[in-house]
C-alpha cells in the first residue's frame, strides 16, 4: 500500500495510491489516490468516498514528524571511505530537525552559511508505534512504511563544526517521499533494493540497500535502546558512496527500487 499526503489546493488530506511504477520510478499516468478519513498513523486505513487523478493533487511529504528525525550516518562502506573515515564499529546517530522536512517537488533552499552543500539519498524508515527497547526480531512491529530521503549536508559546515546539527539541520534539508511503502519488510532490503540518485539526470549515487553495514532491525533495536520512538519517527539509514556537491538550479533525484522517486530542485535562500 502506498500511503501519501497530498492537496487539491485546500487542506491536506492523506490517500492511497493505485497505480504502476515504470522503470524510472514514476507512477502510470493513469495512478489515482483515494482519500483516507485522518492520519492513518493514528486512525488506521479508513477509505473515503473521494478519488483523484495523481496528476491533478500535489504530493506532500508522506509524514510530518511530530517529534525527530534520526539519521545514520556511515552506514555503507563505501561512502566512509570516500570521505575519508572509518567503518563505524555501532550505528553514528545524529539528529535533523522535524522543521527540516519537505516534500516532492518542493524546493532546497542553498543557505547563504555555506559554499558545498551536498545530495545524499537513502532510504528512510517511519515508525508506527511508540516503543522503546524494541529487540532486532521484533522491528517489524513497529515499522510504518519505508519512503526515500535526501539527507542534505553542507559539508563545509560539517566539517568545521566537527558534530552535524548545523550541517544536516537547515530548513528544507531534509526531502522525504512521494509515499510511504507499507508492503515491504527488512528482509526485501537486505536482499538488495538499488538506489540512486541523478543530478541533472546523470547518475551521481548508484548503490544497493543490502551494502548497509548495519541493516534495519539492527538500526530500531539500536535507536530505540537509547530513546523512545513515536509514531511518525523517520531514520535515515545512510546513504551509499557517490554523494557529491549540488548548487542552485540543479535538479536532484532519488530512486529506490519500489519505492519510486523524489525529486526536488534546488533554490538560492
Amino acid at each position: 500500500m502506498r500511503i501519501a499526503r497530498f492537496t487539491t489546493g485546500e487542506d491536506p488530506q492523506y490517500g492511497v495510491i493505485t497505480g504502476d511504477l515504470d522503470e524510472h520510478g514514476q507512477l502510470s499516468e493513469d495512478a489515482t489516490i483515494v482519500a483516507l478519513a485522518g492520519d492513518p498513523l493514528y486512525v488506521g486505513v479508513k477509505l473515503l468516498d473521494e478519488q483523484h487523478q495523481v496528476s491533478d493533487v500535489r504530493l506532500l511529504a508522506p509524514v510530518l514528524p511530530r517529534s525527530k528525525v534520526i539519521g545514520i550516518g556511515r552506514n555503507y562502506a563505501a561512502h566512509a571511505a570516500e570521505l575519508g573515515n572509518d567503518v563505524p564499529t555501532e550505528p553514528l546517530m545524529f539528529f535533523k530537525p522535524n522543521t527540516s522536512v519537505v516534500g516532492p517537488g518542493d524546493a532546497i533552499s542553498y543557505p547563504v552559511q555555506s559554499t558545498n552543500v551536498h545530495f545524499e539519498g537513502e532510504l528512510a524508515v517511519v515508525i508506527g508505534r511508540i516503543c522503546r527497547d524494541v529487540p532486532a526480531e521484533k522491528a517489524t512491529d513497529v515499522i510504518h512504511g519505508y519512503t526515500i530521503a535526501n539527507d542534505v549536508t553542507a559539508r563545509d559546515l560539517q566539517k568545521s563544526d566537527v558534530q552535524f546539527t548545523r550541517a544536516k539541520g537547515f530548513d528544507t534539508f531534509c526531502p522525504l517521499g512521494p509515499w510511504i511503502e507499507t508492503d515491504l519488510d527488512p528482509n526485501d532490503f537486505a536482499e538488495g533494493r538499488r538506489v540512486q540518485t541523478f543530478l541533472n539526470g546523470d547518475v551521481a549515487q548508484d548503490g544497493s540497500t543490502k551494502d548497509l553495514i548495519f541493516d534495519i532491525p539492527t538500526l530500531i533495536a539500536y535507536v530505540s535502546s537509547v530513546m523512545t520512538l513515536l509514531p511518525g519517527d523517520v531514520i535515515l539509514t545512510g546513504t551509499p558512496e557517490g554523494v557529491g556537491p549540488m548548487l542552485p538550479g540543479d535538479e536532484v533525484e532519488i530512486s529506490i527500487e519500489g519505492l519510486g522517486t523524489l525529486t526536488n530542485k534546488v533554490v538560492a535562500r
